[in-house]
């Protein structure tokens, strides 16, 4: 098996508290037990901005639990072009499909913020899944609710413009949506928004063009919505299914 990447951390190793791993949505409902086995091979750490966590092709990775920061999947060509598949924000995770099917992961993962993460070895905890029922159906859950997210973004990809997906995102930001306005910022650069909205940074401009007449005003990672009804009477459709709690 190859060998896990070095991650460069800003904070020194320790094992995560049970209490830590309970707060992880997927671990919610496991009993103290089972958390102290999956504690006991676990490392939380800091991350720093720009680590690589696994690349892709690797068959022995950790499962990645992202507490604060941020991840983004990433894809190399074979010409050595290298496009950004997806971002990941807290109470994400990476790496459980390569860890399950003990096939090579499909995507390279690395931070793309200062990240507080919690590493479960991927070995460890696939020899605990036939040996802890409770364990096998979080994460059976987990995958689940993972493949549920992928359709969803198809279905966008598909029935969806960018500056509809691109409405829908802005809208998702912001948290006060009882009023006609709101003041928001762009968690991250263009260029990985275009990718989790899956197009590309000159159809992202075209994008926040459209919107303007819909009263989406851009200052560099500012964003105000000066019109939220009309922007979601755009952006989001009335058969829209909705998120169920992990």
């Amino acid at each position: 098996m190859e060998r896990q990447p070095d991650i460069p951390t800003q904070q020194d190793v320790r094992r995560p508290t049970i209490a830590e791993l309970r707060d992880v949505g997927i671990f919610a409902c496991l009993e103290d037990r089972v958390l102290e086995l999956l504690a006991a091979n676990s490392e939380a750490r800091m991350v720093e901005s720009g680590s690589r966590l696994y690349n892709q092709g690797d068959v022995d990775v950790p499962f990645c639990l992202l507490i604060s920061g941020q991840i983004s999947s990433f894809r190399t060509a074979p010409d050595g072009t290298i496009t950004v598949v997806d971002v990941t924000q807290p109470s994400g995770h990476a790496g459980l499909q390569a860890i399950l099917t003990q096939l090579p992961a499909i995507t390279g993962v690395e931070t793309v913020a200062p990240s507080r993460m919690i590493l479960i070895n991927g070995r460890a905890l696939r020899a605990l899944v036939p040996r802890e029922p409770t364990l096998a159906t979080a994460l059976l859950r987990a995958e689940a609710m993972a493949l549920r997210s992928l359709v969803l973004q198809v279905c966008d990809l598909k029935l969806r413009t960018t500056a509809q997906r691109l409405g829908h995102y802005l809208l998702e930001l912001a948290t006060d949506q009882t009023g006609r306005s709101a003041t928001l910022r762009l968690p991250f650069d263009k260029r990985l928004l275009a990718a989790r909205l899956g197009c590309r940074q000159e159809n992202l401009s075209r994008a926040f063009a459209t919107l303007r007449d819909l009263g989406v005003e851009t200052r560099g990672a500012r964003v105000v919505l000066h019109d939220i009804p009309r922007l979601r009477d755009y952006a989001v459709a009335s058969d829209e299914p909705e998120t169920a709690t992990p």
